[in-house]
């Protein structure tokens, strides 16, 4: 009896001491992921955008898509994924220039927020996700406005991206299947267009021969009359001439 309530006693205290450690890492996570971007990080990605040159030129780059994934959360949360391989394989400046710098501070600042955000099914990472046709300084601000809205959120509560967002995703791949399922509705219409343009064609092209054929003969009709019609000769020509001059021996 008198060993087991130092005993007690311990394993209480052990639970309070773990509780307080617990507590007090939550309370860092939550101040380290509240103020992990700052304004300064928001500046940076403004100076890449003011030092783009203004091209009409496009580059192709995986994002997601709004339009699926409505869900304001899931989609940053899925836009911060994707975010970081563009970083990585898109944006790209000459190394050692100041906008190079500035992209690696920013894949730093990713790599530190991945603790806020926890980390959905991977058969689902092309969920949600096509392709766009931007310029630079669209792409830009695609990632500025990600940053951000994640700065907002976080600020209003650290914990709001461990969200789990599996169903979101997994509606937009029910959704593709259907769209791939609907884009081939008749396979049949090709061969029917083919069978329709080609005696078609072939109509058009015996019209324009008939045609050709018809003036080519009417041609060849009309020139032996030109040419033997005393009417149509020219003045000053050599039969004119022999004429005039067989006239003035007659007379």
């Amino acid at each position: 009896m008198m060993h087991s309530l130092p005993q007690t006693w311990l394993n209480r205290l052990l639970l309070l001491v773990c509780l307080l450690v617990s507590k007090g890492v939550t309370e860092e996570a939550s101040e380290r992921c509240s103020h992990m971007i700052g304004s300064g990080h928001l500046q940076l990605l403004q100076q890449l955008i003011d030092s783009q040159m203004e091209t009409s030129c496009q580059i192709a780059f995986e994002f997601v898509d709004q339009e699926q994934l409505k869900d304001p959360v899931c989609y940053l949360k899925k836009a911060f994924l994707l975010m970081q391989d563009i970083m990585e394989d898109t944006m790209r400046f000459k190394d050692n220039t100041p906008n190079a710098n500035f992209i690696v501070k920013l894949q730093e600042l990713s790599l530190n927020l991945r603790s806020c955000f926890t980390k959905d099914y991977e058969e689902q990472d092309k969920a949600c996700v096509r392709t766009f046709y931007e310029t630079p300084l669209q792409l830009l601000e695609k990632i500025k406005n990600v940053f951000n809205e994640t700065k907002n959120l976080l600020k209003k509560d650290w914990n709001v991206f461990s969200k789990n967002c599996n169903n979101s995703f997994a509606k937009c791949s029910s959704q593709g299947h259907e769209r791939r399922q609907e884009g081939p509705s008749d396979p049949q219409l090709p061969g029917f267009v083919f069978h329709l343009l080609v005696p078609s064609i072939i109509l058009v092209l015996l019209a324009v021969g008939g045609l050709l054929f018809y003036r080519r003969r009417w041609r060849s009709h009309r020139e032996p009359q030109t040419v033997d019609s005393p009417l149509e000769r020219p003045e000053g020509s050599p039969l004119t001439q022999d004429e005039d001059r067989q006239v003035e021996l007659l007379v």
